[in-house]
C-alpha cells in the first residue's frame, strides 16, 4: 500500500479500523539518554559517566564475565576493564572508550536485561 502513495495512517486505518491514531511527541526522554557527544574514557567523569556505569553494573549481573564497577561518575581503570570486557563480548573494536556505538551498545543490552528482569 505504502508503495500504491497510501500514508502511514491511511495503511493502519485500513487493517485496524477508523479509530487507530499516531501519536507523535517533540522529544522522547528517560533511560536511556541519548550519547553524550562526546567518548567517555579515563579521566571522564559527570552525570553520563554515572548514568553508564549503573547501566554496565547492571549488564555485568547477568554478563558475569564483565567486572563489576560501582557507579561513582568518574571513568576510572576499573570502568575502563568493565568497558573493554563488554567490547569484546559484543563484537566491538576492544579500546575500553566509550564512544557512539559502545554508549548505544551497552543502552541496548541494559534495556533488554531490565525487560528480562520485569518478567520474573
Amino acid at each position: 500500500m505504502g508503495d500504491q502513495g497510501y500514508s502511514t495512517i491511511e495503511i493502519l486505518r485500513y487493517y485496524y479500523g477508523s479509530s487507530m491514531y499516531i501519536n507523535e511527541a517533540e522529544e522522547i526522554s528517560g533511560i536511556p539518554a541519548s550519547w553524550p557527544r562526546e567518548n567517555l574514557q579515563v579521566g571522564s567523569s559527570g552525570d553520563k559517566v554515572r548514568q553508564i556505569q549503573e547501566q554496565l553494573a547492571r549488564v555485568a549481573q547477568v554478563y558475569t564475565a564483565i567486572p563489576r564497577i560501582t557507579p561513582d561518575g568518574i571513568f576510572g581503570n576499573a570502568t575502563k576493564r568493565a568497558v573493554e570486557a563488554f567490547q569484546s563480548i559484543f563484537g566491538l573494536p576492544v579500546t575500553g572508550v566509550i564512544d557512539y556505538a559502545t554508549w548505544y551498545k551497552i543502552s541496548e543490552i541494559y534495556v533488554a536485561v531490565t525487560r528480562i528482569a520485569e518478567l520474573y
